[in-house]
């Protein structure tokens, strides 16, 4: 995308500012906030602060939007910040719209990292201009159950430590989980989650390459923004490579129909390029997952017509792990016959 600013890579010694958004569970669950961010520290050798208001009670956070938004801000204009991270997801960030400032943004690109209801601020960085980044959190993520994934830290490491193109984006063959294990009880943080066999991403249709800047999120959290001010452009979406996934709520495969069909009703789908659906959330049994593909079908191709763009699903990104991190507005390039998926620029700078 012509004028989007890429942030400076990180690197070890640097300062990532933890920053919650949303739900406030570093206070409900400070032992599982306590393992991420020591995890995070350990494996990428940076520093890890808290904003003002990172660690405070989650009801008092519900009720003042205002003071996760500040926080952000301070992250984005702190000179000694040197990336940011989402501590969790949550439902309500789309609350802080109202006090955030993209000009702040726009004169401070940093790597902002996160997933689920942040991307309410992958949309705000997007319209100020700037790369971000959809991938873990510090407690869905960076805290995994007996240590992290090695298919995340590769994922992180070349998209967010390296100027170098990031390359192909390869299928997760080690095993995937959704399983979940009680953030309450802090034996569960030692002990590893089942793993699932990985089966591959699934390419539905298209063929020869396609190429497009990434653009997207949680399907659900899109559905909330359209109409708001941070919802992007035609013109943003001219040329895109839409990727959405659902979240640990489970929605079922009516609910991506219905969301595919508000994208139709806007315009989206006769302007993108691709799509790209991440492995379903909220432990959805495996033989339910050509539903999911079905619903994506129904509306692009039976409803829409458009036979010709590519699609691609169960990929690893969003409500599942491990996972990669997508670049908003980096381009991305699907070769359909080579059912490979590629970025084949570098995401940061040095």
């Amino acid at each position: 995308m012509q004028g989007m600013k890429k942030p400076r890579k990180l690197q070890a010694g640097d300062t990532i500012a933890a920053v919650t958004l949303s739900w406030g569970g570093p206070n409900v669950f400070p032992d599982r906030y306590e393992a991420g961010k020591r995890q995070l520290e350990k494996t990428f050798g940076v520093r890890v602060v808290e904003m003002p208001h990172t660690l405070s009670d989650a009801g008092w956070l519900m009720e003042n939007p205002q003071a996760r938004a500040d926080d952000l801000m301070r992250a984005f204009s702190d000179p000694a910040v040197d990336g940011i991270v989402s501590t969790i997801g949550g439902d309500d960030s789309i609350r802080i719209l109202p006090y955030l400032d993209s000009k702040v943004i726009r004169d401070n690109p940093k790597v902002f990292l996160g997933y689920s209801d942040s991307t309410v601020t992958h949309l705000v960085c997007l319209k100020a201009g700037v790369v971000s980044y959809y991938g873990p959190s510090i407690m869905a993520g960076f805290a995994e159950n007996g240590g992290l994934f090695l298919y995340m830290v590769d994922a992180v490491k070349r998209t967010l430590f390296s100027s170098l193109p990031v390359g192909q984006l390869k299928p997760n063959t080690d095993g995937w989980t959704d399983e979940h294990l009680d953030w309450a009880e802090p034996a569960h943080q030692t002990r590893k989650r089942a793993l699932n066999q990985s089966s591959g991403w699934k390419f539905i249709q298209g063929s020869g390459i396609h190429q497009g800047h990434l653009m997207g999120g949680c399907v659900e959290v899109l559905n909330w923004l359209r109409g708001t001010a941070v919802w992007p452009t035609p013109e943003l979406w001219r040329g895109a490579i839409l990727f959405i996934e659902t979240s640990e709520e489970a929605p079922s495969p009516g609910d991506v129909k219905r969301g595919m069909r508000a994208f139709a009703a806007a315009g989206v789908l006769k302007e993108i390029r691709g799509i790209l659906f991440g492995r379903p959330g909220g432990q959805v049994p495996v033989e339910q997952f050509s539903a999911y593909d079905e619903a994506i079908i129904q509306v692009v191709v039976n409803e829409e017509k458009l036979t010709d763009i590519p699609i691609v699903t169960r990929m690893d990104f969003g409500h599942t792990d491990p996972m990669m991190v997508l670049p908003l507005g980096v381009e991305c390039e699907i070769d359909c016959d080579t059912e490979r998926i590629s970025i084949h620029e570098n995401t940061v700078l040095d």
